[in-house]
């Protein structure tokens, strides 16, 4: 079955843009992405099985469903993160969940992102070479603090839908937050608070 992903891909390829290769092509897969303005999560991970996996790899992105231990004690959550795991842990791991950043800084940390990338394929082989140290020293990844999240395997309620990295800069735009006990536009004001932006 035919995801968004595929429609927008096809749609994009007959269109002259190649995904992530240019800056013109990530603001053409962006903005389509951006005007779309509901999914149903259900729907998009029944929409192609191949994509589930058991098991996440460090540097790839990922959506899954996820029910935090603490819930009760957080003041907001998404329970279905947008995710690039980059260090795995005992019992979990920590990644950088996107979904925290409205999409105008989402945008500028992705474009960051992509400084390291270890190839230039946008394909299974293609993963953002990353750790806390370089998050915290590299000014263009200013914005991921807010982003950085620790997921325990147990708490994880679905297998892991990979996003090909042709496909990250479409994953970035859909509106696939969500956030329990606070609105998304409440949830980026407070990343925003975090982080000294106002506007």
């Amino acid at each position: 079955m035919a995801t968004v992903f595929d429609t927008i891909i096809t749609q994009g390829v007959r269109a002259g843009q190649i995904p992530a290769r240019t800056q013109d092509a990530r603001d053409w897969f962006r903005d389509t992405a951006q005007k779309i303005s509901r999914i149903n999560e259900r729907e998009l991970m029944r929409g192609d099985q191949s994509r589930l996996q058991s098991r996440l790899i460090i540097g790839q992105m990922y959506m899954f469903y996820y029910d935090p231990k603490w819930k009760e004690e957080l003041a907001y959550y998404d329970r279905f993160p947008l995710v690039f795991p980059f260090r795995k842990v005992p019992g979990g791991f920590y990644g950088l969940n996107l979904h925290y950043l409205p999409p105008q800084l989402r945008a500028r940390l992705m474009d960051g992102l992509y400084d390291y990338a270890n190839n230039t394929r946008y394909d299974e082989s293609t993963k953002i070479k990353m750790n806390y140290s370089l998050l915290q020293s590299v000014s263009k990844l200013k914005f991921f603090e807010p982003c950085v999240k620790h997921y325990l395997d147990d708490h994880v309620r679905s297998r892991f839908m990979y996003i090909y990295p042709s496909e990250w800069d479409v994953a970035l735009f859909l509106p696939t937050e969500r956030f329990v006990k606070q609105t998304k536009t409440q949830v980026w004001s407070q990343s925003k608070k975090m982080l000294g932006v106002r506007k």
